[in-house]
């Protein structure tokens, strides 16, 4: 681990942040404090397509009261009304099964956990993908970087040498997504576990409720929207790959989903596009579909006042609801330093009409 500001400074008026980046620089060196979770590509590997799959939300099944998981020792901060809890003093890893019930049910209520000084990232592989797949079958990415023997891990890897998913042609890298939108049946309740976080700050991610962007609309606007479909498709996504030498696991896909979906617990509706997956509303001529989808865009990445950003340090577990949610990663930090996280993503229901 690379010295902190405090240890760097030193007398005769020397450059705190030249060290600084020099620590770093070295640390980098040694490789990655989690090699096992190093990205994996293997141009061979494949996948077969994802056979349909019956599913219950386990949130279905929870105590509204959640006193398995908001026990007297837990403390609870809400980030915004709308979506985001920071939550201190539980374990994820030794929660009961009927705990990780009620966290099925806080996360669709309040869309995004951040949980903090969890022992998540040191459990083993087999441990971890068993939590996560109290909450459905895991996904396993058709093209990203994975551990090695291990698919179900999709790694999130950025440093000096290894920056898969720089775009130098692009001035602003927002890009609002719900992830792999295009299964059939899509994610849910969602982990993403830090191992490495850049000690200057930055690489957040940003969340927003996909909830409120709905209610903001008006209801004559809401009316127009129920029952419309919309294209999400991985085509991009695996060019965007093979172009840079990866791999192409599993076939791309398409697949109608409902612009406006309901969650199978809470029962509130949501907005179901999203600019990374999202290609146009079935039914619609080209230019009515780029008009719409433009204006859901706008909508969705403009509301400041129902979005939240995540703050990282190593041990922070973020379990988010991926059908009322959309985010976006932060590209705000120098590549010098080291960001390596891990998703995993249970897959759900297949989209409810709203």
């Amino acid at each position: 681990m690379a010295p902190s500001v405090a240890e760097l400074q030193t007398p005769g008026g020397v450059d705190v942040i030249t060290n600084l980046k020099h620590a770093v620089k070295e640390n980098l060196k040694t490789g990655p404090s989690y090699p096992f979770y190093y990205p994996h590509f293997d141009l061979e590997e494949k996948f077969p397509p994802i056979e349909p799959f019956e599913f219950t939300d386990p949130g279905s099944r929870a105590n509204p009261a959640k006193p398995h998981l908001l026990t007297a020792n837990t403390t609870t901060h809400h980030l915004s009304p709308y979506l985001g809890t920071e939550i201190t003093g539980v374990q994820i890893s030794q929660l009961t099964p009927e705990g990780l019930d009620e966290l099925a049910l806080y996360t669709a209520e309040r869309k995004v956990l951040v949980f903090r000084d969890q022992d998540f990232k040191d459990l083993s592989p087999e441990r971890q993908i068993e939590i996560a797949s109290h909450f459905g079958p895991i996904q396993k990415h058709p093209t990203s970087g994975n551990a090695k023997g291990f698919p179900e891990f999709h790694v999130v890897y950025r440093d000096t040498e290894h920056d898969r998913f720089g775009d130098p042609d692009r001035a602003n890298l927002t890009g609002w997504h719900s992830d792999v939108s295009y299964e059939r049946q899509t994610p849910g309740t969602t982990f993403f576990f830090i191992l490495e976080q850049p000690e200057t700050g930055g690489g957040d991610t940003l969340f927003l409720s996909q909830v409120e962007a709905y209610n903001r609309l008006s209801p004559e606007f809401q009316k127009r929207l129920e029952g419309l479909r919309a294209v999400h498709s991985a085509v991009a996504q695996a060019e965007f790959s093979r172009k840079r030498g990866g791999p192409i696991r599993r076939e791309p896909i398409e697949t109608e989903h409902p612009v406006v979906r309901v969650h199978p617990v809470t029962g509130e509706k949501a907005l179901y596009v999203n600019q990374g997956f999202t290609r146009r509303i079935v039914g619609f001529k080209t230019e009515e579909s780029e008009y719409l989808l433009k204006f859901l865009f706008d909508h969705i990445a403009k509301g400041a006042d129902f979005q939240i950003r995540g703050t990282y340090q190593p041990g922070t577990v973020v379990v988010w609801d991926n059908r009322v949610t959309a985010h976006s990663a932060t590209r705000d930090f120098d590549k010098v330093h080291r960001r390596h996280a891990v998703r995993l993503t249970p897959q759900a229901e297949v989209p409810i009409p709203g």
